[in-house]
Formats: C-alpha cells, sequence, structure tokens
C-alpha cells in the first residue's frame, strides 16, 4: 500500500495479534479513517507504518472510571495542576521519551508520529492533557477525538501518579461533555486499574459506531469554569 488514501481491508482478516495492514502513510485524512474504522497505527521507527484492529480491545467506558481509596486521599491533597492543550507538543515528546517498564518496554512514538499528531492538533482532533507541580511538566496524556469517542494513544510520567491524575481529569470532562467511550487500545494494568475492560472487537466497533453520531468537539479544550474533581 503506497498511496495516501488506501482503503482498509475488513478488520476481520486482522491477525489474531491485531495486525490489520502494512504501508501507506499517516496523512491527516488517513488517520481521521483509521480511527473511524477503530484502526490505530503502532510501529517501531524501523519499520513501515502498521495498522492495528485487536481483538479484545480495552476501553473506558467514563461513567465506570475506577479511582482507588489510596489515590483519592492523594488526589485529595491537590498535589498536581492540571491542563487542557497547553503544551501539546511538550506531551508527545514525554511520551516518545525512551522507558522501560513492564507495560511498555521502550517508546514507539517516531518522528513521523510526531509531525502527524501535531497536525492533527492543529486541526483540532488531537489533544493533550498535562500534569504540572508549580511550573514543571511531570506528566501528561494525549490522544484523538472524534465524535463522542476519545482515542488515547500515550501517557507519560516523571512522578509518581502524574500521569494517572491526568486521565482521571480527562474522563470525569469527557463524561461531562457527553463523550460515551475511551479506547485505551491494548491491555495495561496501569489503565485496568483505573476501570478499563477488554470487550470484544465487534462490541467495540458498535459502540464506536454509535459514539461517531455525536458531533465532533473540535478546537483547542479547556476544563468547564466549573469543573470540580469528583472523588
Amino acid at each position: 500500500m503506497n498511496n495516501s488514501n488506501f482503503e482498509f481491508p475488513p478488520v476481520e482478516s486482522a491477525t489474531p495479534e491485531g495486525l490489520l495492514a502494512v504501508g501507506g502513510n499517516l496523512n491527516n485524512k488517513q488517520l481521521l479513517k483509521a480511527y473511524r474504522q477503530g484502526i490505530f497505527p503502532w510501529y517501531n521507527a524501523d519499520q513501515p507504518v502498521l495498522w492495528w484492529s485487536p481483538d479484545p480491545r480495552l476501553a473506558l467506558f467514563p461513567e465506570d472510571l475506577k479511582i482507588s481509596r489510596s489515590l483519592k486521599k492523594i488526589l485529595k491533597k491537590e498535589p498536581f495542576r492540571i491542563t487542557l492543550d497547553q503544551c501539546f507538543k511538550d506531551v508527545l515528546q514525554g511520551c516518545a521519551a525512551p522507558r522501560q517498564t513492564r507495560d511498555e518496554p521502550g517508546t514507539w512514538i517516531t518522528h513521523d508520529m510526531i509531525e502527524a499528531y501535531q497536525q492533527l492538533h492543529e486541526l483540532g482532533y488531537a489533544h493533550s492533557v498535562e500534569t504540572w507541580q508549580d511550573d514543571t511538566l511531570v506528566g501528561g496524556l494525549y490522544g484523538v477525538s472524534i465524535g463522542g469517542c476519545f482515542f488515547g494513544e500515550s501517557m507519560f510520567s516523571t512522578v509518581s501518579n502524574a500521569s494517572k491524575t491526568a486521565f482521571i481529569h480527562l474522563v470525569q470532562q469527557l463524561r461531562r461533555w457527553g463523550f460515551t467511550l475511551i479506547d485505551c487500545q491494548v491491555t495495561t494494568s496501569h489503565l485496568v486499574s483505573l476501570g478499563a475492560v477488554e470487550i470484544s472487537r465487534s462490541d467495540f466497533l458498535e459502540k464506536l459506531e454509535l459514539s461517531l453520531e455525536q458531533q465532533d468537539k473540535i478546537g483547542l479544550w479547556q476544563f468547564d469554569n466549573d469543573f470540580v474533581l469528583n472523588l
């Protein structure tokens, strides 16, 4: 697949690991088309673009967000300041920094991906959540918003609980806006602890189709003026 607007094969033709297609590029139209079909890119710098549609799929429904008792105690102390869309590229670079954890061995966010998602951000489809301690960025996440679905891409943190705090704020704000689905893509213990669950690909696609009936929330995001974290 070498042209910029190729059609994806049926998701049912993906490999058992979820690999659906190889090649193409990350232009805006292709990325948005992919997300609307429940497909996302995930590959290393030495590979062509790999497109995935795993089965099962990890998803979180905003009303099912879980906050542990210990985390609630921490959040009540308000250790962080959380913002939306204040420094999107810095969050991308934080997510792209090399790391070695059980869930995320190394980095997969290439230079081309940074450029592609920066363009989606400028178009109003990609968004970041930032976690601050004083004036220092210590964590955050980014993803793509279409209709009533937020497609989470990656998160990072340099201090304990920074990315979880960003995610919790985002989920509660998305629920206020009427979002019905958060795509977490593949299973990590980090997201499962927050309430994400594995569902079948067919179930995910049905819920995605319903969420896409909502109007896109395009542009720079900010928290509602009366937003207060619900603990």
